[in-house]
């Protein structure tokens, strides 16, 4: 949580930034670590989350290995502390040119998400008489119960392979010259909170499809789950380290896997979100015939989640706790500075009296903030303050 007593020191910066509170970064971290040796789970950090360096680079050193999303990403992990022989690339765009340069790294495996990118692949592993490690990406048809945006692993959408294509995959994986099958990928959203009952229903689906591929002459010694432990974003001083135990426990007891198999997640907005604070200040108070309007220093531009798809964040004003004068409970909706419409941190949200120039936080902003930040409106790009160096 961001703490009263560096009030005074943040209270002097140019806002918006973004405050990484980095003792509770390295005790979610440290937590997962710790029980992922406990279940014999590998970890692969999903860098897409956040690429601070400092946060990317802790978590390299803690062993986990990195997952992957675009060519830069692939050479992101590799520059910070993860060995690329457990760097995996998924997505569903691999050009020739992030393949080619994955290659010559000598990553992990390829997530492999069609029927075509597996043949490209093996095209160019064998121009450069190389073999692929290659995964294939698998719709599980299950529903996550979580936004219709972040849901993956419906039967039908532009993510991995149905079961359509099944013993197309396995008939090409068997004669391709140049790719080498280690295993299945899963994944089947984000922000899952449900957990036992989504993630027991996961394990059982891998399990029967691993049967289907084993049983067609294809070893499958790796079963990859994927991430989408959910966070609270109501609740960020209660609940600041996620439930891993229940993750991991279910994936322990649910899954049917041999001694030989390595099993892994791909944890990102578990690891990274409840750490960090996105600040801003109260530029204008509005007031209008039926609402009152805060107008911040940060907008979407900042902080896109909200606009794109109605996320949830708590919002804090953090001069009325440092004076004391959280009474006068009033009610306002809290806008950026953008010029959209759709620029609204959060609308009849109850906050203490607030007044021009107040710091403000927008809580659980760790995930997904900083790294789809833009320069809309021609913006800057809000510099990162952590903990440790107040």
């Amino acid at each position: 949580m961001l703490e009263l007593k560096d009030f005074a020191t943040l209270s002097r910066k140019e806002t918006p930034f973004w405050y990484y509170d980095m003792d509770l970064l390295r005790a979610t971290v440290d937590k997962a670590a710790e029980l992922a040796r406990r279940y014999g789970i590998g970890l692969h950090y999903a860098v897409k989350a956040n690429v601070e360096p400092r946060i990317v680079q802790y978590i390299s050193s803690r062993g986990f290995g990195a997952d992957c999303v675009s060519g830069n990403e692939v050479l992101f992990a590799a520059a910070n502390g993860f060995r690329p022989e457990i760097i995996v690339f998924a997505g569903v765009g691999k050009s020739d040119r992030e393949i080619n340069a994955a290659l010559d790294l000598g990553i992990e495996a390829f997530n492999c998400e069609s029927v075509m990118e597996m043949n490209v692949i093996d095209s160019l592993a064998a121009a450069k008489g190389v073999k692929a490690n290659v995964s294939v990406r698998i719709n599980p048809n299950i529903d996550a119960h979580t936004h219709r945006y972040v849901t993956t692993g419906l039967y039908e959408n532009k993510f991995g392979i149905s079961r359509h294509e099944f013993d197309t995959v396995i008939d090409l994986l068997k004669n391709a010259r140049n790719l080498n099958f280690i295993g299945l990928h899963f994944h089947i959203g984000s922000q899952i909170t449900d957990v036992r009952d989504v993630y027991s229903l996961e394990c059982r689906r891998a399990a029967e499809i691993v049967d289907y591929f084993e049983s067609r002459g294809l070893k499958v010694d790796s079963i990859d789950l994927g991430g989408g432990l959910g966070v609270d974003y109501d609740d960020p001083d209660g609940n600041p380290v996620p439930d891993f135990e229940t993750w991991f426990s279910t994936v322990d007891s649910c899954l049917r896997r041999r001694p030989d198999q390595k099993v892994s997640l791909e944890p990102g907005r578990s690891l990274v979100a409840q750490c960090g604070t996105l600040v801003t200040r109260v530029l204008f108070v509005k007031n209008g015939e039926t609402k009152a309007f805060l107008i911040m220093d940060a907008g979407m531009n900042d902080l896109i989640r909200p606009a794109l798809y109605g996320a949830y964040h708590k919002i804090e004003n953090l001069t009325a706790a440092f004076e004391g004068r959280e009474d006068g409970i009033q009610q306002y909706d809290v806008v950026g500075p953008v010029c959209e419409s759709s620029d609204v941190w959060g609308s009849g949200r109850d906050l203490p009296f607030s007044v021009r120039g107040d710091l403000m936080a927008l809580r659980s902003a760790g995930a997904y903030g900083s790294v789809m930040s833009s320069r809309y409106n021609l913006r800057d790009i809000a510099p990162a303050v952590f903990s440790d160096e107040l």
